[in-house]
């Protein structure tokens, strides 16, 4: 898991962007629901009058504001008078035009406000507009009985001229009365004081409430164009984030492979390699998308909706619609969770199926096993498949079931919201607003919820790559290598060297002890499962000696530079693997800095040039993945060529000659010799007349060396080796 967090650091600026913008696009879709409750409440409801303090007073409104209320200094400083006077040409005509009244009386203005002073004025000033409304209801008990009557006034006037214990008297009993009142209905009927107000001044209450909801309306059309950009640009980052993070996890983890020695393949196969690097990988992004687009987005989203409608008393309908969510959730993770941690299994199987029957097609035909091997790929597909399918019909059902409960939920709050509207408690464009709200927690938690569900599978895919990440090598760099001594080329030297595989009861090889000179040729031969090909992968470190030591120059092995080693070695396997790409590229393999004439030489040697001169296109003739558009033979001498390019000091053929005729032995191994003079040669084989003119041979026999020596002594005296030979080779045939 270090690994993939040493990745993520390089991205730690683009997520931040991301998160920034998240945070961005959450407010302006928190803001876009208020907007839409203002424009019905107070565009539509309100002909479009936002505040309880008027934005313009008569002069006899103004009066009497001031003569009733307690803070007189905070409206004296908030108001402000005009006249035609006062005004310029311009002013005058938008003044008059705005409002009639002007012409003939001074109006007061509303100056700009603090939220502070808004807030300290907005509650009196919808109780003193409230109380001159009351007071100018004649049909109200109050003032149509107790009330006293002067002819020539209303009762303003009278209210007025009264002495302060009536006047306390009459204020106490209209507390009495509105101190029931909802905050909600006091403003609106403050509000429907202030219409009557703007009436008498003359101003047009349509184009008032056409300005705000215009203004409103402009509002949200630019909210929801700077949520399309910033969703757009998240998008974006996060799906470029999310590949560049693929493409280095991906490096990351192919790096990781190609340094791993034969044992860590023998515990990972190659089909789940392939799933990992691939399938296993995309998951992983899917996820960092996920991540950063709803992980990150629904928890800002829906806390922020859940702070907008705190204190609302039809919160409930939340907590139910949350619990119901969480319930379903909790029983599909229940079913489906096992699955999810299934499928990646089946997809490894699927594919080692797969590759088991493409590479093995010409012997499935060979033995006339398609119908079996059609079955196999068929168990292994049905059983994917009926494990998806079962994950597919759990979100199948999951969405209907949401989208059920979502539409649910509405209704309860439009059926218990639409109560609270009818007794005057609760204003239409506060009911739509919390339908929204709540909309928008809902979908958070339905939202984290498929996250949820998606990450078991691809916390399973992340525990995988994280398993090849954190491998680690049983063949490991040396902390301070050592440097080759330059003065001894090719020199190699096995002492007391022993070996065992990992987990095995029993050494594969035991004290094995030689030593091998430039300029001359090493043989080993020996009965099948002798240890020949285990010993001369000792010395490139495919596998590390379990006792003894190898030492290459005088340098025991383990102590250098592994990339040092082996570009002193010319590697030929016992199958000739070539790559996708054309002969050229293929001899130039690990010598691309090499030129055509060495890549031709080494093709001459190879006895590679008869048929590459054959084809129509030459080097440039184009090889097949695996070399499979070539015989075997020419993919060993193409192998061979390769190896010889890059002018090694150590050869090693891993029974390297087995696919050549006779002849083209003979020449190959004659050419061989004349090139390679300075060079140490090691060759394993199975036929006799490969090895008989090497210079060393050493026979095995169930992983010790039985016999050491030229063809000549080991015929005197290795019973092995000339039983080897004589099933070979006639009697005669033996000293040619």
């Amino acid at each position: 898991m270090k690994h993939i967090g040493s990745i993520l650091k390089k991205f730690t600026f683009p997520i931040l962007v991301v998160i920034a913008l998240l945070w961005i696009q959450a407010t302006c879709d928190l803001s876009l629901p208020d907007y839409t409750a203002n424009i019905i409440n107070i565009g539509i409801q309100e002909k479009g009058i936002d505040s309880t303090i008027p934005s313009v007073l008569s002069k006899n409104t103004y009066d009497t504001i001031l003569s009733l209320s307690e803070n007189k200094d905070g409206i004296i400083e908030l108001y402000e008078r005009k006249s035609l006077s006062d005004l310029s040409t311009k002013e005058q005509e938008k003044y008059q035009k705005k409002y009639p009244l002007i012409a003939q009386e001074e109006l007061y203005f509303r100056k700009k406000m603090t939220k502070e002073q808004e807030e300290s004025l907005s509650n009196e000033f919808a109780r003193l507009l409230l109380f001159i409304e009351f007071l100018s209801n004649k049909e109200n008990q109050m003032t149509s009985s107790n009330f006293p009557q002067v002819p020539g006034k209303n009762n303003l006037e009278v209210f007025i001229s009264l002495d302060e214990t009536t006047k306390t008297q009459i204020l106490n009993r209209f507390n009495e009365q509105i101190q029931n009142y909802e905050t909600s209905m006091l403003e609106q009927v403050a509000i429907e004081a202030i219409k009557k107000e703007y009436q008498q001044i003359g101003i047009n209450l349509d184009d008032l409430q056409m300005e705000y909801i215009i203004q409103n309306g402009l509002i949200m059309v630019g909210i929801a164009l700077l949520i399309m950009i910033v969703a757009i640009s998240i998008g974006f980052i996060a799906s470029r984030t999310a590949a560049k993070f693929s493409y280095y996890l991906r490096n990351k983890v192919v790096t990781k492979i190609m340094s791993f020695s034969n044992k860590e393949f023998t515990e990972f196969s190659t089909a789940s390699l392939i799933t990992r690097s691939t399938n296993d990988i995309q998951q992983i992004q899917m996820l960092f998308v996920m991540l950063l687009r709803i992980v990150v987005y629904s928890p800002i989203l829906g806390i922020g909706a859940l702070l907008k409608v705190m204190g609302n008393s039809m919160n409930w309908v939340i907590g139910l619609a949350i619990g119901l969510i969480m319930l379903i959730v909790i029983i599909l993770f229940t079913f489906a969770m096992p699955k999810f941690k299934l499928i990646q299994k089946l997809v490894d199987k699927l594919n080692l199926v797969s590759r088991e029957i493409l590479t093995g097609i010409p012997v499935i035909r060979a033995f006339s096993t398609e119908r079996h091997e059609e079955k196999r790929f068929d168990n292994a597909n049905q059983e994917l498949a009926k494990v998806n399918l079962f994950c597919n019909r759990v979100m199948g059902i999951m969405m209907p079931t949401m989208s059920f409960i979502m539409n649910g939920v509405a209704i309860l709050i439009i059926w218990v919201g639409a109560k609270q509207v009818d007794l005057g408690t609760l204003q239409v464009g506060t009911l739509m607003a919390f339908i929204t709200y709540t909309m928008q927690v809902i979908m958070s938690f339905l939202m984290l919820s498929m996250v949820s569900i998606a990450l078991p599978r691809a916390w399973v895919s992340v525990k995988r790559i994280g398993e090849v990440l954190d491998k680690e090598n049983s063949i490991q760099e040396v902390k301070n290598p050592e440097e080759f001594n330059k003065e001894k080329t090719g020199i190699v030297e096995f002492k007391d060297v022993y070996f065992r595989y990992p987990d095995a009861e029993e050494d594969v090889l035991e004290d094995i002890s030689f030593l091998a000179t430039p300029g001359t040729t090493t043989a080993f031969i020996g009965s099948t499962g002798s240890g020949k090909s285990t010993l001369i992968n000792l010395i490139p470190r495919f596998f590390d000696v379990t006792g003894g030591k190898i030492l290459i120059d005088g340098t025991d092995i383990r102590k250098v530079n592994i990339h040092d080693l082996r570009e002193k070695i010319g590697y030929v396997p016992q199958k000739g693997n070539l790559f996708s790409g054309t002969i050229r590229s293929n001899i130039l393999f690990g010598a691309e800095d090499k030129s055509d004439e060495n890549m031709k030489k080494a093709a001459q040697i190879a006895q590679a040039t008869e048929f590459i001169n054959a084809k129509e296109e030459g080097y440039e003739s184009e090889i097949s993945q695996g070399g499979t558009n070539v015989s075997g033979g020419q993919r060993q001498r193409l192998s061979i060529a390769r190896a010889i390019a890059t002018n090694p000091e150590i050869y090693i053929f891993d029974d390297s000659f087995s696919a050549l005729d006779y002849k083209t032995d003979v020449n190959l191994r004659k050419a061989l010799n004349e090139e390679t003079t300075n060079a140490t040669i090691f060759i394993v084989a199975q036929r006799i007349s490969t090895i008989m003119h090497a210079d060393q041979i050493i026979v095995l026999d169930k992983g010790n060396i039985v016999g050491k020596g030229t063809h000549e002594e080991l015929l005197k005296n290795c019973e092995i080796y000339k039983e080897i030979a004589l099933s070979q080779l006639k009697e005669d045939e033996l000293h040619g």
